[in-house]
């Protein structure tokens, strides 16, 4: 792989991982302090995780597509953005099957991150197709 990719995908890597850090943190001070008496379905480093998790993928795709010359990186975003949402489908199932009392708490700590990491993807796969 050439040093391009390399550079990107390192420079991503750190402001995914601080941003990560940032809004896990706070996530976890605001339910701690204002939510104790709430169960949740999931835990928050599992919804952390899956969001990192596709966030890198889809950036990695996009990135790679980009730096061996690929013309159709919008394409693949598109398609990686599809993927993501039958992902959060299969993630979120087990939770919409088992008919859960509290619904707000659980999509408010699953969506809110989401379209976090979302505007960060977004932000970073454009900064990838302005540099053509």
């Amino acid at each position: 792989m050439n040093n391009i990719f390399k550079k990107r995908e390192s420079n991503f890597l750190i402001q995914l991982i601080a941003l990560s850090v940032l809004l896990f943190s706070i996530h976890s001070y605001l339910s701690f302090h204002f939510a104790k008496e709430v169960i949740l379905f999931f835990p928050l480093w599992h919804i952390y995780g899956f969001h990192v998790i596709t966030v890198i993928l889809i950036y990695t795709l996009i990135n790679y597509r980009e730096s061996v010359g690929k013309t159709e990186v919008f394409n693949a975003f598109i398609l990686g953005m599809l993927l993501k949402m039958v992902l959060i489908i299969v993630f979120l199932l087990p939770w919409i099957l088992s008919k859960p009392e509290q619904k707000g708490y659980d999509l408010t700590n699953f969506f809110v991150p989401y379209f976090i990491f979302l505007a960060f993807e977004v932000y970073s796969v454009t900064r990838i197709l302005q540099k053509k």
